[in-house]
């Protein structure tokens, strides 16, 4: 099994940058597709990121140009860097894990609060 750390959360204001980790123990070879998720309070838990086992991205509409998410494999970690940041993109930003036996594992989030 891998379990997955997520990290670099924080309060910054509009405009400002953050960097997100999340770092997987176990095997990095069984994670097909690493993705970031985020939840606002009250709202659901929405796709923002993905990067595959051979490094393709997608990113949603909502971030696109602003966010970039890459992967270090000697580091079995994933990051998210997150530029012109804006106050609607506070919310608890979680990492997943699509494992190559069909597993999907979360971490436990990290805080997000972006001031106007």
């Amino acid at each position: 099994q891998v379990q997955l750390v997520e990290s670099g959360g924080g309060l910054v204001q509009a405009g400002g940058s953050l960097r997100l980790s999340c770092a997987a123990s176990g095997s990095i070879f069984s994670i097909k597709v690493m993705d970031w998720y985020r939840q606002a309070p009250g709202k659901q838990r929405g796709l923002i990121a993905s990067i595959t086992s051979g490094g393709i991205t997608s990113y949603a509409d909502s971030v696109l140009g602003r966010f970039s998410i890459t992967r270090d494999n000697a580091k079995n970690t994933v990051y998210l860097k997150m530029n012109s940041l804006k106050p609607e993109d506070t919310a608890v930003y979680y990492c997943n894990a699509a494992t190559s036996t069909g597993l999907s594992l979360w971490g436990q989030g990290t805080q997000v609060t972006v001031s106007s």
